[in-house]
Formats: C-alpha cells, sequence, structure tokens
C-alpha cells in the first residue's frame, strides 16, 4: 500500500496536512468502530506506508461517532475457534501465527519512526486498550472510559494489553483493571498517567492533539525518531545496555545538518527547516 491507496480504505481514513501530521480515523461508527477484518488487513498497511513514506512526522489515531472502538468484531472473534475437523496440533499452529499477526499490528504503532497520538472519545474496549498502549501518548474526553474486556469474556487478552499496560500505569491498577474487567473513567485514567489529558468533548480534544502534534513536528524528524527509539529501547533494557546503545545511535546521528539548523534558526528568531526522513 501507497499513499495513492488511501482513497480505497473500507476501515479508516488517512490524511496529511500541511504541517506533516497524518491522522488515522476509525470510520465505521455505525458499528462502534469495531475491528473487523478490513481494520486488521488496512492499519498495518496504513503504518507501514506512512513509515516508508517518511513525509509524515507525527501520526494521530482517532474516530469517528460517539464511541472510539467497541474492540474486536463479532465476526473476527467466532473464527478463532476454527475448523474442528482439522488436525488438532495443525489448527494450533494456524492459530498462533494469526495471533501473532494481530499483534504485530499494534507492534507497528510502537515501532513507527514517529511519534503515535491516540484521542479517545467514549467507549476504548478489549482491542482497543491493546493499540493505545501501543501509542506513545493518549488523551481523551471527559465521556471516555477503558475496559479490558477479556476476562470478562472467558479469554486471556492476547494482542498487547498484559505485555504494555504495567508500563503506562501503575501494576496494582493495571492487575485490577484486568482481572475484573471493570470500566476506568477518565478522570482515573487521567490521574493515574494512563491519559495525558482529558478534554471536555470530542472537538476539543481533536483541536488540542493536532495544536501538540504540530508543535511535534516542528522539531527535527531525526531528532525526534530518535528520543522515540532511545525511550523505547530504555524501557527494555538496563540503564547501562541504554546508555551504550544511546552513544551508538548518537555517533552517528549527530552528523545530521539539524543541529546546525535548529541553533540558527534560534538565533534568528525564525521557525527552522528540516528535511523529512529518508523513504
Amino acid at each position: 500500500m501507497t499513499a495513492a491507496d488511501f482513497d480505497r480504505l473500507k476501515a479508516f481514513t488517512v490524511t496529511i496536512d500541511e504541517n506533516h501530521v497524518a491522522e488515522i480515523c476509525l470510520r465505521r461508527p455505525e458499528a462502534l468502530n469495531s475491528m473487523n477484518a478490513d481494520f486488521w488487513h488496512e492499519l498495518p498497511e496504513i503504518i507501514d506506508a506512512l513509515d516508508r513514506q517518511g513525509s509524515a512526522r507525527v501520526i494521530i489515531l482517532c474516530s469517528s461517532g460517539k464511541h472510539f472502538t467497541a474492540g474486536m468484531d463479532l465476526s473476527v472473534l467466532s473464527s478463532m475457534g476454527g475448523n474442528p475437523e482439522q488436525e488438532p496440533a495443525r489448527q494450533a499452529e494456524k492459530l498462533r501465527r494469526w495471533i501473532l499477526s494481530l499483534q504485530d499490528t499494534f507492534t507497528k504503532l510502537e515501532m513507527a519512526r514517529m511519534p503515535v497520538i491516540s484521542a479517545v472519545q467514549g467507549a476504548c474496549i478489549g482491542g482497543g486498550v491493546d493499540m493505545v498502549c501501543a501509542t506513545d501518548m493518549r488523551f481523551c474526553t471527559s465521556n471516555a472510559y477503558f475496559n479490558v474486556k477479556e476476562t470478562e469474556l472467558g479469554i486471556t487478552a492476547d494482542v498487547g494489553t498484559l505485555q504494555r499496560i504495567e508500563s503506562v500505569m501503575p501494576a496494582g491498577l493495571a492487575r485490577e483493571l484486568c482481572f475484573s474487567s471493570r470500566n476506568m473513567g477518565a478522570e482515573e485514567a487521567r490521574a493515574c498517567g494512563f491519559i495525558n489529558k482529558v478534554y471536555d468533548n470530542h472537538n476539543e480534544m481533536l483541536e488540542g492533539v493536532r495544536a501538540l502534534a504540530t508543535s511535534i513536528a516542528r522539531h527535527s524528524p531525526m531528532a525526534v525518531h530518535g528520543t522515540k527509539a532511545m525511550l523505547n529501547y530504555s524501557r527494555d533494557h538496563s540503564v547501562q545496555d541504554s546508555l551504550n546503545h544511546m552513544a551508538t545511535w548518537q555517533s552517528g546521528m549527530f552528523k545530521a545538518p539539524d543541529v546546525k539548523e535548529a541553533m540558527q534558526a534560534g538565533a534568528e528568531k525564525r521557525t527552522p527547516k528540516f528535511d523529512n526522513l529518508l523513504p
């Protein structure tokens, strides 16, 4: 998929504005933006296309309608049982590969070269929590709530929530939410650090998130990419390993002309101009 294919998407709309901010918007409000087969097919290809192209410097992940997402679509859940006539070991191996492919969809958000900001209104349920846990920042409206629904449905959440949630909120609260499947409201989510800021309504949230994304996009995309890469690495490694990795990264990336441009723009009191990342 390339940017030329975005007009043919079924589950999303994708736009890139003059400030190099891309918006990926779930567009099935009549189905509560549930994650159907089109969702799982299109989202990884969209992220790959934006990442390859390099012209987007920030991604906003949002949705249309009253709710952010109701999570996995029933049509997808019903296919998890597989074919009872198939040989059990081979069927299990196929199911494992399918789950890994779903996990990879959200890992692409985490590994994209640019920051990803999620903007949540209304319900964010099940797979929605998996998804926003993989984004760099989370904002929501005052009526938003988050629910790790899988436990209530007799399923162990398998697409990233359990692996990431303890990195974005206190472990005790994370386990409470995952074990109980209770709703966590907007103010509780903000108080524990899961949500950066709560807005009164959807329009106000999008306005605020777009302003933040634009301010990030003004910085050197090399510096922002490096910052995201180092934060992700440091989360998963020791301090000493992370410092060593940082030194290796910087020994190559410090040569970029962006440092000189940033300093010169500051001296001249103008907005710096930086090249996009290479495709």
